[in-house]
């Protein structure tokens, strides 16, 4: 040892690191060779390290500079480059034309009027550009005590604390009181990061997170408790699936579980936590709307359910059920299956649930052929957050959007697609404390405000432009899709085959007017 010693102390500077490289070169060489787990490392030392550090980037090379604008997955450039621009008050307009395939399959075309819609002084939608409530009062048709008229059609959906990180869900709440938005809560129960004074829907997934007893059971006394002690929260919205990864449970590990996070969701310290794939407080259609009025009647609050879609037979029980009865959920939220914010096996996200556009199709056709589209309100998720995508649902029967990754992207997400590691890199979906440290909740909330504020004035520009007021008036006739290599375009109603119900629509004015519609502070919308 001392031999060495003396030699390398006999080398200048420089010379010390050359042959501490090769040193180390030989090192890693010996151990490649002798090392049995990778084939590749074996045959070539060394070198081939590089092959797996390419591999690692390799997402990272596509996005920034292999991919054109229009080729990636979920969201390409073009679309987060909006989203980005949009959120920091940034130019959002292009330039020398469209540089998308106009022919590609699904395609949207928006057929505009010779005669766009004339917004004059006086007019609620000249002196607030950015004002677009729902055209529903979601509970009124079940006669609920606390009926409400959401003040924004683009809202956030259902995205836990503890999946997002701390500051992620301050910033999305904040944001949400400055443009009157409401906020899902998602499974994970009401954190103090949902109470910043947005109105809040309270989402209750299959483990009854922040409303179970100590067994694990649903209890309405905790969920009277909660609704009585915060009144922002607006309405109640019952899980059966979601678009990620329908039919299957989770697991949130031991070592995920915070003291807060315990304290949240009433659960136990130092214990994996499983979220079952299923109810255990009802088990078929019929209990369920039976669990849906009992919740209703307890709370006084429009209550819905949330549900990616496959199987038909038990929307058509539940149709019949409401028809035959009167009751049953004040609004369906339909999830598209291509949903991705809850980490899911690739063959779930890849192949189970129908996407959007068929799933939405589906459901509606079978509400609107029992007279029942009316009296629910229809909420759309999946990959809607642009307002070309938004205005489509809402010509197929929408009645409101929920957005769940674009506004995660408005407060930073950079579609590093490592959500279920812990590792987002902008801080959004981790619980890593330093890395979600770079979320200023301040400033991010008014990235997502400006987020929305535009994406409600886009669709509302576009409305007008189609010759309405509102964007419930826009019909399935007013939106072709693009059907590829034929060279021809369907209208929705000749893609799917139904009618949107009309909605009774008297004026912008007469929305504002409403008494059970949800507002922001007003000094944040002056």
């Amino acid at each position: 040892m001392q031999v060495i010693i003396n030699y390398f102390e006999a080398l200048s500077g420089i010379s010390i690191f050359f042959h501490l490289l090769i040193f180390a070169i030989v090192v890693i060489a010996i151990h490649d060779i002798v090392q049995k787990k990778h084939t590749i490392k074996h045959n070539y030392p060394v070198v081939g390290h590089i092959r797996y550090m390419l591999e690692t980037i390799g997402p990272e090379l596509r996005q920034y500079i292999v991919a054109n604008n229009r080729e990636e997955l979920p969201f390409n450039r073009s679309e987060r480059s909006w989203i980005y621009a949009s959120s920091k008050r940034e130019n959002n307009y292009q330039g020398f034309g469209t540089d998308k395939d106009l022919a590609s399959p699904g395609h949207v075309f928006i057929n505009p009027s010779m005669f766009p819609y004339a917004s004059k002084p006086g007019h609620v939608n000249y002196t607030d550009p950015y004002f677009v409530p729902c055209a529903k009062v979601i509970g009124k048709a079940h006669n609920r005590a606390k009926p409400y008229r959401p003040y924004s059609i683009i809202n956030i959906s259902a995205m836990s604390f503890g999946s997002l990180s701390a500051n992620a869900v301050a910033a999305l709440n904040k944001g949400a009181l400055k443009v009157g938005c409401y906020h899902n809560t998602g499974e994970g129960g009401l954190s103090r990061y949902h109470q910043n004074g947005a109105d809040v829907v309270f989402h209750i997934g299959t483990a009854y997170f922040g409303v179970r007893d100590d067994e694990g059971n649903f209890s309405m006394d905790k969920l009277v408790e909660l609704v009585e002690k915060h009144p922002y929260i607006r309405m109640i919205e019952l899980k059966l699936s979601q678009g990620a990864k329908p039919g299957k449970g989770g697991v949130l590990p031991a070592k995920k579980i915070t003291k807060e996070i315990a304290e949240i969701r009433h659960i136990p310290m130092g214990k994996d936590v499983v979220s079952p794939a299923y109810h255990s407080a009802f088990s078929n259609v019929k209990e369920m709307v039976q669990f849906v009025e009992n919740i209703a009647e307890a709370t006084g609050l429009p209550v819905g359910i949330k549900a990616a879609v496959g199987k038909l037979d038990m929307w058509k029980e539940l149709a019949t059920i409401m028809k035959e009865t009167g009751k049953g959920p004040d609004f369906i939220t339909v999830d598209g299956g291509e949903g991705g914010t809850g980490a899911a096996p690739p063959a779930f996200a890849d192949h189970v649930a129908l996407p959007f556009n068929y799933a939405f199709a589906n459901v509606y056709k079978i509400f609107g052929k029992m007279e029942l589209a009316d009296d629910i309100t229809f909420i759309a998720s999946g990959k809607l957050g642009l307002p070309a995508n938004a205005l489509k649902a809402i010509a197929m029967g929408a009645d409101l959007i929920n957005v769940a990754r674009e506004a995660m992207m408005s407060i930073g997400c950079i579609q590093a697609q490592v959500c279920h590691t812990n590792r987002c890199p902008a801080g959004i979906a981790t619980q890593n404390k330093w890395l979600q440290a770079g979320v200023d909740p301040t400033l991010k909330s008014e990235r997502f405000s400006y987020y929305v504020k535009t994406f409600r004035k886009e669709v509302l520009e576009i409305t007008h432009a189609c010759g309405y007021e509102h964007p419930c008036q826009v019909s399935m006739r007013d939106v072709d899709l693009s059907m590829g290599d034929n060279n021809y375009t369907m209208t929705l109603q000749e893609c799917f085959e139904y009618d949107k119900v009309p909605i009774a629509f008297k004026s912008m004015q007469d929305l504002k007017d409403c008494e059970f519609l949800g507002k922001p502070r007003e000094e944040v919308i002056a």
